[in-house]
């Protein structure tokens, strides 16, 4: 007899910003279509989710904010187990992180990776989240949500959880990294 299945929350992959930071950092494009080691920083993001073998869901549609691109999403997928709220310029984040997130501390609602003291992504939700997440508009992401729930924090040894790409600077600092 194995031991219990539980049920693994879903990643979203906030794919919906207009990047303008890197446009005005010198971007010659969108900074999830940047080419970061061979492909476009997106699919980087994606490759991790894909490896993690959680369930993924990419939002991708234009939305005005933040808030709305989680909204959106968490409807696209209001069955979930719960969500992992991934934004899509981190092309570094490691698969097994994905997981460790997913599965660490079932009993807690809300839980973030902690990187050298660095609060990172993604940031878990529990289902009974999904009506304050629907909720979300405009600029802002899930952090009041987060915080009126209490963040429990997972220390992680993924630097690539903490290394989001907003300039043409970051991008090349995260090139260096590889």
């Amino acid at each position: 007899m194995g031991s219990p299945s539980i049920a693994l929350p879903t990643v979203i992959v906030l794919a919906s910003g207009r990047g303008e930071r890197f446009i005005a950092s010198g971007g010659a494009t969108h900074k999830l279509k940047a080419m970061f080691a061979g492909k476009p920083l997106l699919q980087h993001t994606l490759d991790a989710v894909k490896a993690s073998g959680l369930p993924w869901h990419l939002e991708e549609a234009g939305h005005p904010g933040m808030g709305d691109s989680i909204a959106a999403a968490v409807r696209a997928t209001s069955g979930a187990a719960g969500w992992l709220i991934l934004p899509g310029d981190l092309p570094l984040i490691q698969p097994r992180t994905l997981h460790e997130l997913a599965t660490a501390l079932p009993d807690r609602d809300v839980l973030a990776p902690v990187y050298r003291g660095r609060r990172g992504h993604p940031v878990r939700f529990a289902a009974r989240f999904g009506p304050a997440l629907m909720a979300l508009t405009g600029d802002r992401g899930a952090a009041e949500v987060a915080r009126a729930a209490g963040i429990a924090e997972l220390v992680v040894t993924d630097a690539g959880c903490v290394t989001d790409i907003d300039t043409v600077q970051d991008l090349q600092r995260a090139a260096a990294t590889l």
